[in-house]
């Protein structure tokens, strides 16, 4: 008998980065495999023209998220008559049928202070109630898992790693190297004004690719040469790593980090600061530095590029969003006792 299962996808179009991210591919890479499976999957979302073919979708306008969440999001689950549901962080409130979450990183509890006040009070009254009662807790690396048990006291058998892959678009080619890039929304966590500090350090320009979440770290960081490009869409991110000197990751807290997986898939070296997700993802094949060495991280990562290029590329092939669809639909299985 073919199940149901609703995803929220109300993220597609609101350049939310990572989510959004994450959400686009896991849809393209289910078609084949949940259809195999027995599945039926349909696409809750406020941008219809932007689910993949093979995909149903069902158009949820939202003025308000608690309203939606509380009332919209549960309306269509019950007129659908869901076997399962599948959301990002937060619940629908009194679901009609079992749960599952995607929690991709903790900061808002780990340290308030990288999210704005009013965000952060959100996110620490709708998760810990999410991933209490979802039937299962889906997460993009063992760091964030880590952290679900330690915050929240969720038992790891409830929780599933199910890593982040590599967008199509991202491969190598040849390109200018003529700016070092930092890819993410500009906000205090990303540490934007340092990676600016080690690229003109190292006499290099800094391009940021990502929306502007702080208005006033964006003025700042115009102010002293970064060019800002604010939200960029796939395929021209793709071009900007090819093109990239090598990409900078400084942030003080993150649950996968995706442009050092995306720039090592594009033969773009990685330097990053010593944060437990990113040298979770890149292994040994980027550069780790503390802060205050970032300079020195840019110029090793030049000197090195080759061999960083290389191993970027091998590190990269083990993260497949094909594989990520897959190990989701395990959890879909165990979800609905199939």
């Amino acid at each position: 008998m073919t199940k149901l299962v609703v995803l929220d996808a109300d993220v597609l179009g609101r350049q939310r980065t990572g989510d959004e991210t994450y959400v686009r591919n896991l849809l393209r890479e289910l078609v084949l495999p949940a259809d195999d499976a027995g599945f039926r999957l349909l696409a809750v979302t406020r941008r219809p023209d932007l689910v993949p073919p093979g995909i149903e979708a069902v158009e949820l306008p939202a003025r308000s998220q608690v309203l939606r969440m509380a009332v919209g999001l549960p309306k269509v689950l019950r007129r659908l008559r869901a076997d399962l549901c599948h959301t990002q962080y937060a619940l629908p409130l009194r679901a009609p049928c079992p749960c599952v979450v995607t929690v991709h990183d903790l900061s808002f509890a780990r340290d308030p202070e990288l999210m704005n006040r009013r965000d952060g009070r959100i996110f620490r009254t709708v998760v810990p109630r999410a991933v209490r009662k979802a039937v299962r807790v889906l997460t993009v690396s063992e760091r964030t898992k880590r952290d679900l048990v330690d915050l929240y006291g969720i038992a790891p058998s409830r929780i599933v790693v199910t890593p982040n892959g590599v967008d199509p678009a991202f491969g190598p080619g040849e390109g200018s190297r003529d700016y070092v890039l930092a890819v993410g929304a500009i906000q205090g966590r990303k540490n934007q004004l340092a990676a600016l500090g080690a690229a003109t350090a190292v006499g290099l320009p800094l391009v940021v690719a990502g929306p502007a979440k702080d208005a006033a770290l964006a003025d700042e960081l115009r102010r002293r040469g970064a060019r800002l490009l604010g939200y960029v869409e796939t395929e021209r991110l793709a071009d900007l790593y090819r093109n990239a000197a090598c990409l900078i990751q400084p942030s003080r807290f993150e649950g996968f980090g995706l442009p050092v997986l995306e720039a090592m898939a594009s033969g773009t070296p990685v330097v990053a600061t010593r944060e437990p997700a990113l040298e979770e993802v890149a292994g040994d094949a980027a550069v780790f530095v503390e802060e205050e060495r970032l300079a020195d991280g840019i110029r090793l990562a030049l000197a090195l590029r080759d061999q960083l290029v290389w191993a970027g590329l091998e590190r990269a092939r083990s993260f497949t969003w094909a594989a990520t669809a897959e190990k989701t639909l395990d959890v879909y299985r165990e979800a609905l006792g199939l």
